[in-house]
């Protein structure tokens, strides 16, 4: 039944290909990045074989898994120097903050499309002894593939919601046997590693979240705290806010400007004059969009891009009389954490699943939750256990919620010493994944 289901999988994937060019077209459109080495995707590669072997293939899909992907590779060639990575990406954010990540010796290309075609092309170009996967990601056919090559696969960081759980209950004969192709899962929880089990995949351990190790940048930290200290009033933030979030924070925002400030009837421009709005889409593509929302508000926007930081960014020029400010920057999430008194956390107003909240947390930053946080189940249960966050059933609650921080100097600053608090006793997921991968990494290579 199961090589059936699989077989089925398979022509399947192999018939929609023109539909992947298709929308890989389309999103070009908004970021170029995705008609860079098109047919990499489908396993065709331009590298010679002999420049490329023996490599630990790591695969992070998106911006946070490689983000996440970085912790873990420095300490890897911190303990095994000279150590040469295969890189896969799905996203073009994903392969563009990878970039950063190579040395010498390094190899960076897309995932192969899940067809067997384009799988075997990769493994037999290839050849890695050793894969590491990223948080979620399990394909049928490159996990089958890997098994039959002998070659050891693990899911590092894994996490799997119960939303995923039952998806995959659903279509068992095809993911079942997926799961139990990985070599071993490195779970984030102990509710993640008995979902994992459910699934049918091994678990090798329950390490904590990754994400802990992250050290926030420094330098941006020290930035946003002195941009702080010169503004008049306090920073709302909404965080890695999604669409359909944006337009619901920018009711919430007007009405209560509306409310406190003027009568009724009274134009939108005053919101804001008691505290400043930054506005942090999660996608940057959808940093004109979120601007063209924010003016159909009737409200002022002035965009990071367009700061002088040398004149006090946010605190100078134009940035000063705008209602709201657009963080359209990436890989400067500390600075906007650093530079606000509290934040709202994107993806949990809708039924997204929630964004990271540690980051957050690490630069003392208090942060309000609605009610969808399944991707970041634990992690945002301990937070709101440590006094570092707020749930909240809706935006309007959220809004509220966020305000009521900022005007209370002793709960603020409660929360802040408590975000502090719960990121650093949440570290050494990084060094525990690292010694558990030492037995594989110590294995000849496959194939």
């Amino acid at each position: 039944m199961s090589d059936f289901v699989l077989k089925l999988y398979s022509l399947l994937m192999y018939c929609v290909q023109p539909l992947l060019r298709r929308k890989l077209a389309r999103r070009a459109k908004q970021e170029p990045g995705y008609l860079e080495a098109v047919e990499e995707r489908f396993g065709r590669y331009t590298q010679p074989v002999e420049a490329v072997s023996e490599l630990i293939w790591v695969h992070a899909v998106s911006l946070g898994e490689t983000r996440t992907a970085a912790l873990l590779l420095a300490a890897l060639r911190a303990r095994h120097p000279g150590l040469r990575i295969l890189l896969t990406h799905g996203t073009a954010t994903g392969r563009a903050e990878g970039v950063a990540l190579l040395q010498p010796g390094d190899v960076q290309v897309w995932q192969p499309w899940d067809s067997p075609g384009a799988v075997a092309r990769f493994f037999e170009h290839f050849k890695p002894r050793l894969g590491l996967l990223m948080e979620t990601e399990v394909w049928p056919n490159m996990l089958a593939a890997a098994k039959a090559r002998g070659m050891p696969l693990v899911l590092a960081n894994g996490r799997l919601s119960e939303k995923s759980l039952q998806q995959a209950l659903r279509i068992s004969p095809l993911s079942f046997p997926a799961y139990a192709a990985l070599s071993a899962v490195y779970a984030q929880t102990d509710e993640d590693a008995r979902r994992f089990r459910q699934a049918g995949a091994v678990v090798g351990g329950v390490f904590g979240n990754l994400k802990f190790d992250a050290s926030p940048d420094e330098a941006q930290q020290e930035k946003g705290k002195a941009w702080r200290r010169t503004l008049a009033q306090p920073v709302m933030m909404f965080a890695s806010s999604r669409e359909g979030e944006e337009d619901q924070f920018l009711q919430q925002i007007s009405a209560m400007a509306q409310s406190e400030h003027a009568p009724v009837d009274a134009p939108p421009q005053e919101a804001g004059s008691r505290f400043k709005v930054l506005l942090v889409p999660r996608h940057p593509q959808r940093f004109n969009e979120v601007e063209a929302l924010v003016r159909q508000h009737g409200l002022r926007v002035s965009r990071r891009s367009g700061w002088d930081d040398a004149a006090g960014g946010p605190g100078s020029g134009d940035a000063q009389q705008a209602d709201v400010w657009l963080g359209d920057s990436l890989g400067e999430m500390a600075l906007y954490f650093s530079m606000s008194d509290v934040a709202l956390l994107g993806g949990s107003f809708a039924p997204l699943g929630g964004q990271n909240l540690i980051e957050a947390a690490a630069c003392g930053c208090p942060v309000v939750m609605g009610p969808h946080t399944f991707n970041f189940t634990e992690a945002a249960e301990l937070a709101v256990e440590a006094g570092a966050a707020k749930r909240v059933v809706d935006m309007e609650q959220g809004v509220r919620a966020a305000r009521k921080w900022m005007d209370r100097p002793d709960a603020h600053a409660a929360a802040v010493a408590a975000g502090l608090a719960f990121a650093d006793r949440n570290r050494g997921a990084t060094e525990r994944t690292v010694n558990a991968l030492q037995a594989f990494l110590a294995q000849g290579k496959a194939g």
